[in-house]
């Protein structure tokens, strides 16, 4: 049996997003655009010291559909390396790289365009053979369907929104079985994707997407034939298969985290060793600045700050982006010192935000009753009469809050 094709898979890295961050002294670079490049850079680094085969992108490089220069060079920079050691890389076009009008170029048709060697544009669905060391591989290549293209065919012409959504699900799984019928049986073959696939968990992708979503259906992808399916799109690393089943369906999800909805997922790449019917692969965590959140109670502290900084003190934020929830009653508020509590925060990368959660008691709007013994309409109720608002209103509101209730029960 000949030696498994050595793979290296990941996606997303949105360069660009600043979210967090601030200017660096030594580069003029804001600081996270910095962490996206150096997660980059580990990526590379490990396929590279292991002897990678072929590189998949599987889409998004940046996070704008017009990248300034510099980030395109920066970008550029990382591809170069990966060419210049005479691997292949496959540059998936995202949703993220597509223009906005259908005949303009994305971000990364440069590429295509200069012809650059070792370097596939995948920015139609097509079938790649790509040599590699250890032997030749099949890859296909099906990036973010461009909804607009559907929309100009004159049968979809005037058809409501759902409607479009079903005909471009149709459209992009017929592509994906029509690039499997193409394949050579007796080559590994590898499908790589950019869209959302039914089933899987959505991530903080959503706080910066671009163009309205569709989900193409998890069945068009377990098909047999291929033998590892390279995923991008969503943040959240995951596996879409049960354990035991072929392929392997996987979104390598993002290399750093966006917010706080990302604090506890881990982030990096997935390592690939291909073979015909018997392909493994495993994922590789990267070292994603971490984001902290710390939860600070001092309802029963004489000096708020003191205790909040004694709290503080006992966690450590090296690096971090930090925000920081303190708990307190309402007469403590005005005595936050958020100047001395920041000056515990001085290892921090960033300090996103010091929240004050304030104690409120409203029992008098309830009417004496507990707000655990009160269903969620009486709640609801309650509130809406809390805020003077009008009876014809509140039956409207309470009516539709009344069917979501239902519905959802």
């Amino acid at each position: 049996m000949s030696e498994p094709i050595r793979l290296l898979h990941f996606a997303d890295i949105h360069i660009g997003i600043e979210n967090y961050g601030h200017i660096d002294s030594a580069t003029g670079v804001n600081s996270r655009v910095l962490d996206f490049l150096r997660r980059v850079d580990e990526v590379i680094d490990y396929g590279l010291a292991r002897d990678v085969d072929v590189v998949i992108f599987a889409g998004d490089a940046f996070k704008t559909r017009d990248p300034s220069p510099t980030l395109q060079r920066e970008f550029a920079r990382r591809v170069k390396r990966v060419v210049d050691a005479g691997v292949p890389i496959i540059l998936l076009v995202g949703n993220h790289d597509l223009p906005a009008m259908e005949k303009k170029a994305s971000s990364i048709d440069i590429y295509r365009t200069l012809a650059v060697p070792n370097v596939v544009v995948g920015w139609e669905e097509a079938l790649h053979r790509v040599e590699t060391k250890r032997g030749p591989i099949q890859i296909a290549t099906a990036p973010y369907p461009m909804r607009n293209r559907l929309m100009s065919l004159d049968e979809h012409r005037g058809k409501p929104v759902d409607e479009l959504d079903r005909a471009l699900q149709e459209i992009v799984g017929d592509n994906v079985r029509a690039l499997a019928e193409q394949l050579d049986p007796a080559l590994p073959a590898v499908l790589t994707a950019h869209f959302t696939v039914s089933g899987a968990t959505y991530g903080s992708e959503r706080s910066v997407m671009l163009g309205r979503d569709v989900a193409v259906l998890k069945s068009v992808l377990a098909d047999a034939r291929w033998d590892y399916v390279a995923l991008g799109h969503i943040h959240k690393h995951q596996s879409l298969q049960p354990k035991g089943d072929y392929p392997a369906i996987v979104y390598s999800g993002s290399l750093e985290r966006v917010d706080f909805g990302e604090e506890k997922e881990a982030k990096g790449f997935c390592w690939v060793e291909v073979t015909r019917g018997q392909t493994t692969w495993q994922f590789v965590e990267v070292k994603a600045r971490p984001f902290k959140t710390i939860v600070v109670d001092v309802r029963e502290a004489d000096d708020v700050t003191m205790a909040t900084q004694a709290e503080l003190a006992q966690h450590d934020v090296t690096g971090a982006i930090v925000r920081v929830i303190v708990r307190m009653r309402p007469e403590q508020e005005a005595s936050l010192r958020e100047r001395d509590v920041r000056a515990v925060l001085k290892a921090a990368s960033y300090v996103a935000a010091i929240q004050k959660d304030v104690e409120r008691v409203e029992r008098a709007r309830l009417g004496g009753h507990s707000p655990e013994g009160m269903t969620p309409m009486e709640l609801l109720e309650r509130y809406l009469r809390s805020k003077d608002m009008d009876e014809e209103r509140i039956r409207v509101v309470l009516e539709h809050a009344r069917g979501i209730i239902e519905r959802d029960a």
